[in-house]
């Protein structure tokens, strides 16, 4: 078992063995029948947290990212479109897992009282993908080139509860929830000519709330917390947040984002410590040691989450990636929180699979301080894709490592050198392969780091990740 996870359930363990001998059988102060179910309110209490875990963290970044009065590179108030105009930089900790092969265009909205329209313009051949994400993190819908093709399209996003009648031509899309995130991706080589073209297709896109649809509208500047904290990454405060303040978070957002209704067991276990959709967390509800042991509830269930992403997959050739249960969760909530930690804003399988590799084909962790690695792609091998793809170089927390040369990613836009059979040989390395070489590599830190493989539309027709036909080939130790 994980050394932290050991000692966080060794923790509560302690502590159950604490109540136990001071109360004795069904007793407690005052004579009173001791509340039972004290392991069962902590194994709930996980439960439930884990489960909220994508809500809070959705609005989490929800706040870091519209902390604005006016739209800038990297933050638009809510209601208005952020348009990256370059690929994010270095030091970019908002959202964990960031591309540098589309330039984001995005939104946060409320759909709550009042429905959004997103009028996108004709993209053409390129490939573009605007998933839109109620606050659960599921992709409710896919807009984009797979899906309804490159013309020009108008949508209204309508909250839960909204019914009513929108103006000829556009095509209405229902959110299970307020809050909704359009994270927009388009294609984009990275150069000067290309981030162009791409700024007037953004500069196309238009955002509005419905009753200024059609008609000349001023976005309102956005309310500025100067109190909130716009450095810390999104993951650090949430996991940073007390038990009681993070089901308070927790219970105030499940008011305007209601649960499923396959949801109904786990609203029972809300219930049972005090958390009900609607209501303020009442914390009263549980017992005095119940809250003793409850303060362990946060650690416990971080590093449940992330131990859960060595059993939710078999690893293949020492890579792990999902191709069901992703952009859509269903119940599946543990691996809705994985994602939700290390790459929120994912999409689904039939539009993007994401191959993650924390440890080299000997199943040893990547030290880019002592040592070198490289990854062979046999002739006809590359990535099959209908979209594009690329191999981002992370850290340990899943954020980019800065580098003299600015590269972060490898992909199908870079001209490899190919060896004599055909071949291609990627080096992923601190230090330079050498100029003959240099093509080819993709800088690491001298500690340890992650690669991220992703592959967007992967084809369905074999050769094919989806089905199995086609593996990505091991990261092993350079000779």
């Amino acid at each position: 078992m994980n050394r932290k996870l050991f000692l966080a359930f060794f923790a509560i363990a302690v502590l159950l063995a604490t109540i136990a001998c001071n109360s004795g059988p069904g007793s407690s102060e005052g004579g009173q029948a001791q509340k039972p179910g004290v392991e069962q309110a902590v194994s709930d209490a996980i439960d439930v947290y884990i489960y909220g875990y994508p809500l809070v963290t959705m609005d989490m970044t929800r706040r870091q990212m519209t902390n604005v009065a006016t739209a800038n590179a990297m933050h638009a108030p809510v209601g208005q479109l952020l348009k990256a105009r370059t690929y994010p930089p270095a030091d970019y900790h908002a959202v964990t897992a960031p591309n540098a092969d589309t330039l984001y265009t995005t939104a946060w909205i409320d759909v709550s009282n009042e429905p959004w329209v997103l009028s996108i313009p004709d993209m053409g051949d390129r490939y573009s993908l605007f998933p839109m994400l109620d606050g659960w993190t599921n992709v409710f819908q896919d807009p984009g080139k797979r899906t309804t093709g490159g013309k020009a399209q108008t949508y209204a996003i309508t909250g839960p509860n909204w019914s009513g009648k929108l103006p000829e031509g556009v095509t209405e899309y229902k959110s299970a929830t307020g809050l909704v995130w359009i994270l927009g991706r388009i294609y984009c080589t990275g150069t000067p000519d290309d981030y162009a073209k791409v700024h007037a297709l953004q500069d196309k896109m238009s955002l509005v709330p419905l009753s200024s649809y059609g008609k000349p509208y001023t976005p309102v500047p956005g309310a500025v917390d100067a109190s909130f904290d716009m450095k810390t990454a999104v993951r650090d405060q949430v996991d940073a947040l007390s038990v009681n303040d993070y089901f308070n978070y927790l219970a105030r957002l499940m008011k305007t984002n209601p649960p499923a209704a396959a949801d109904a067991p786990m609203i029972e276990k809300m219930k049972a410590i005090g958390l009900e959709p609607g209501k303020d967390f009442d914390p009263s509800k549980l017992g005095a040691f119940d809250k003793e042991v409850i303060k362990t509830v946060p650690k416990v269930a971080q590093v449940k989450i992330m131990e859960y992403f060595k059993k939710a997959a078999e690893p293949v050739n020492g890579w792990m990636y999902l191709t069901k249960d992703i952009g859509v969760y269903g119940t599946n909530y543990i691996q809705r929180a994985l994602v939700t930690a290390i790459g929120l804003g994912a999409n689904r399988p039939q539009d993007a699979i994401y191959p993650t590799s924390q440890k080299d084909a000997g199943g040893h962790e990547y030290d880019g301080a002592s040592k070198k690695y490289v990854i062979h792609f046999d002739k006809g091998q590359m990535p099959p894709v209908n979209g594009f793809w690329s191999i981002t170089m992370y850290d340990k927390d899943y954020f980019f490592v800065p580098n003299p040369l600015n590269r972060y990613t490898l992909s199908a836009r870079n001209k490899f050198n190919v060896n004599p059979d055909g071949s291609v040989d990627l080096y992923l390395q601190a230090d330079s392969p050498g100029k003959a070489k240099e093509a080819n590599w993709l800088p690491a830190p001298k500690a340890q780091f992650i690669p991220m493989m992703r592959l967007y539309w992967p084809k369905e027709t074999p050769p094919s990740i989806i089905d199995g036909t086609w593996k990505p080939p091991a990261i092993t130790p350079a000779k």
